[in-house]
């Protein structure tokens, strides 16, 4: 298991033998150190809740949740009619997610107590036969909710389009290797970098 970066001084300075990388920082300065979440399971509900929104109807719809609910917790969530929840704003697919969620809690499928010590491709593996969770949230939340710092989800499109804008002529898994073991924090430059170019800023290259 890898663990959690408390700076990001190693990180960078490996990432910065790269040219490319090392004007990405430059150009888009330090980014804040993520910290492991205390609450897995709520914070899985959390980044469901919020697919395909914008981040202030994802904050209310979750505000709503809390509200109905009193306490984000399996057995709560169980105990919820499924209309109650869809009432808060959760579409009927993201109803069932969440209870999936939940069920797994229950049944131990997932036990989201000790799921920070598992590997990532484990972490995966046991979050993505749940249904509506595929491979690129299982990675975000590998990255954001137990700030894993060598994830790199090829599955994601600005990633996609980043590599294919800074380096048109190199094959991505080649790329991905120079900065293993920080793809975390290589991802997050090109997430970065790729907002600044759509509001306005100056593309690299």
């Amino acid at each position: 298991m890898s663990l959690p970066l408390l700076h990001h001084a190693d990180a960078a300075a490996h990432l910065s033998g790269d040219p490319t990388m090392l004007e990405l920082i430059a150009r888009n300065g330090e980014l804040p150190v993520l910290t492991p979440t205390l609450d897995p399971f709520g914070t899985l509900i959390r980044s469901v809740n919020g697919q395909q929104l914008s981040v202030k109807a994802a904050a209310s719809i979750h505000a709503r949740l809390l509200e109905r609910l009193g306490t984000l917790d399996a057995a709560t969530l169980l105990q919820t009619p499924g209309d109650d929840l869809r009432a808060v704003g959760l579409s009927w697919a993201k109803v069932r997610t969440v209870t999936a969620i939940a069920e797994a809690v229950q049944t131990g499928t997932v036990d989201f107590a000790h799921i920070a010590t598992l590997p990532d491709e484990e972490v995966i593996a046991a979050l993505v036969p749940l249904p509506g969770i595929g491979r690129w949230t299982a990675e975000m939340f590998l990255m954001f909710a137990l700030a894993r710092p060598d994830v790199f989800s090829i599955g994601d499109l600005a990633l996609r389009q980043g590599l294919a804008r800074l380096y048109p002529n190199a094959p991505a898994d080649e790329v991905l290797a120079l900065w293993t073991p920080y793809r975390t924090l290589a991802a997050r430059y090109l997430w970065a970098d790729s907002h600044r170019v759509k509001a306005g800023g100056e593309p690299i290259g």
